[in-house]
């Protein structure tokens, strides 16, 4: 690759997207921060379509494992957080945790915040697990 904006392309964009919002179930997406189960068939379901870019076995396991631990905990919120905290708009965890953002922030707004994270979250270790091993 000549330039680090190689690691991202079209289709690994369409790939996340496709498995992410596609092909999840409204059972995945409500169980999943819930249970590992349907973490792990809503994980293993959206690197379906990264078998289109790649065969490797240690690129999918990568995105397998890092989609599972993403959603499950809800990473996302905790980057919300913390770059709030360091971009100055510290408030504690206990009036965060749902989103990652101050509770008096309008909720709409707030989880559309903490979608853009997650997604942002994803696509970064997709492309960097493609590009390493895939």
């Amino acid at each position: 690759m000549s330039r680090m904006t190689d690691i991202f392309t079209a289709a690994q964009l369409v790939a996340h997207l496709a498995g992410d919002y596609v092909l999840q179930s409204d059972r995945m997406a409500t169980e999943k921060t819930r249970s590992s189960w349907w973490a792990t068939i809503h994980a293993v379901t959206y690197a379906l379509p990264f078998l289109l870019i790649t065969r490797s076995p240690l690129a999918l396991a990568v995105i397998v494992a890092t989609h599972f631990a993403i959603d499950r905990w809800r990473l996302a919120r905790f980057v919300c957080w913390a770059k709030n905290a360091v971009g100055g708009s510290y408030a504690p965890w206990s009036q965060c945790q749902a989103t990652g953002y101050h509770q008096d922030r309008p909720a709409w707004l707030a989880v559309w915040l903490l979608i853009i994270a997650d997604n942002t979250l994803h696509i970064l270790c997709n492309a960097v697990a493609i590009a390493l091993f895939g």
